[in-house]
């Protein structure tokens, strides 16, 4: 599995799990709204500083998101 599908997943699902719309993600993290739709699409990936900022607007470490990509990928055919 593409790496940025991935991590598109998985941010879709924090994000949800975080109680969040992409527009008050976007808003809490300082980026466009239509990049988080981006990214979760795995149409975009995010540079590190975003990560970060993401991150920090779920309430998460990026280290979690880097590592819930990983183990998606790795279970659905890395």
């Amino acid at each position: 599995m593409d790496p940025g599908l991935a991590f598109g997943s998985v941010l879709r699902e924090v994000r949800k799990r975080s109680g969040l719309t992409q527009e008050q993600l976007a808003l809490a993290a300082d980026i466009d709204r239509t990049f988080v739709s981006l990214i979760e699409r795995g149409e975009r990936q995010p540079t590190i500083r975003v990560l970060f900022r993401l991150a920090a607007a779920m309430h998460v470490s990026a280290a979690q998101l880097i590592q819930m990509t990983e183990d998606y990928v790795n279970v659905n055919g890395g």
